[in-house]
């Protein structure tokens, strides 16, 4: 075992209210099966003698919290972050396909996994739910890339057998086939998971999504990804491909792609009905607020997600997303919260936008209890953050009053800068 005196910073299990320790005490080391846990937290002072024979490492000033979670982002887009689009559609067509073309090249795939996985834990994010390509070469250089870091990662094979251009387009049979080795070959090895992954419903055929939903029968521990009602114009096109389905999220219900361990990004243009649905199956919603801002897309209903019960959690998306960094991705929800309220002066409180992107996230991805926070059990990655990494960060934290005044001036100031460690299955 070793542990880990400083600030700490985690959540109650069952509220999601924050649990923060001024002077606290991280102990972790192995379970009966060898994973690296947390095995105590708490105050210094009560837990010092029960752990007196562990060797401490002591960082003052310091704040230890859960490694962040990213609920949607595309690996294969990291060299697109800062490409200038009218919208999604035109964004998907000028810059997105191009560079995922260039995926089928396995040398290629694993070059780009190894810069996005050193952007994920220069920013400490420790848990990703991610979208390759649709070529398999892309699945297999992230996950050999993901595995050598020992990190919790999920990811899966793109589908889009329409209304896409040659080089990702792929084949009906053959995508559904290339899914289940892929599933077979890599889902529950070591920290990694399948996702079955249609890109989005107009890029999918009915007997594509149809055979998507057959294997998420099949396997119903998999995880599913996909978009949904990100932008207007895209809920008109799925409403025109999709008679005979309610809404663009009942194109996915009809199919079988709604359950436990489903994702969906964006959630933006979705109504109460929508709403529910999601919530009665489980699934949940990835908010990606600083690509909505890039690309225009509109603002997610906070409000609405707590009316109904929709899980949801955040997310960097990139590269429509502007940033790999939790603090940009926080901020930008702070502000989308407010501008997008449907009752006037809805604030998120800073730990709030935290618990989004750890034990929120986890919740959302059905990994609550396993990662997300720092109560005993749940695996150990978590990040070491300085709150004087800048000169003006300094001042600001020095001067907070309140736990939430602390967290919003990392929210605010805070970037890579500020991650002076990430931790990842406990090393």
């Amino acid at each position: 075992m070793k542990a880990y005196r400083a600030r700490l910073l985690r959540f109650d299990d069952n509220t999601g209210a924050p649990l923060y320790d001024e002077d606290g005490l991280l102990v972790v080391g192995p379970d009966a099966n060898g994973r690296a846990v947390v095995r105590a937290v708490g105050a210094y002072g009560a837990l010092a003698e029960r752990f007196a024979g562990v060797a401490i490492e002591h960082l003052p000033g310091r704040l230890i919290a859960p490694g962040f979670i990213d609920l949607h982002v595309h690996y294969p887009q990291t060299e697109m972050i800062g490409s200038p689009a009218d919208g999604l559609l035109p964004w998907l067509e000028h810059y997105t396909f191009p560079q995922e073309t260039r995926f089928a090249d396995p040398a290629h795939a694993r070059q780009v996994a190894e810069v996005f996985f050193d952007e994920l834990m220069r920013h400490g994010v420790t848990t990703a739910l991610t979208f390759a390509t649709s070529h398999p070469a892309s699945v297999d250089a992230a996950f050999e890339a993901a595995r050598e870091r020992r990190l919790r990662f999920v990811t899966g094979k793109v589908l889009q057998d329409r209304h896409s251009p040659d080089g990702v387009r792929d084949e009906t049979g053959q995508s559904l086939a290339d899914t289940e080795a892929l599933i077979r070959r890599w889902h529950g090895v070591d920290r990694l998971g399948y996702a079955i992954t249609p890109r989005f419903a107009p890029t999918s055929t009915p007997a594509q999504l149809r055979g998507a939903g057959e294997l998420a029968a099949r396997f119903p521990d998999v995880w599913i990804q996909s978009h949904v009602a990100e932008n207007r114009d895209e809920v008109r096109w799925v409403a025109e491909l999709f008679p005979d389905s309610r809404s663009y999220l009942g194109v996915y219900e009809d199919f079988g792609l709604l359950r436990e361990r489903a994702v969906y990004a964006h959630c933006i243009h979705l109504d109460d009905t929508d709403r529910l649905l999601m919530a009665e199956r489980g699934a949940a919603a990835a908010i990606s607020p600083t690509s909505n801002l890039f690309l225009g897309s509109g603002f997610f209903d906070y409000d609405g997600a707590r009316r109904t019960g929709l899980r949801h959690g955040l997310a960097s998306d990139v590269g429509g997303g502007t940033s790999f960094s939790p603090f940009a991705t926080m901020l930008a929800a702070y502000g989308v919260a407010r501008e997008g309220a449907t009752k006037p002066g809805l604030t998120l409180q800073p730990s709030n936008l935290w618990w989004q992107h750890t034990a929120g996230a986890a919740q959302a991805m059905g990994l609550g209890g396993v990662v997300g926070n720092l109560t005993p059990g749940h695996e150990a990655d978590f990040v070491v953050l300085d709150p004087a990494a800048t000169p003006l960060l300094a001042r600001r934290t020095a001067q907070a009053e309140t736990l939430e005044e602390f967290l919003f001036a990392l929210i605010v100031l805070g970037d890579d800068r500020a991650v002076i460690r990430t931790v990842v299955d406990g090393r």
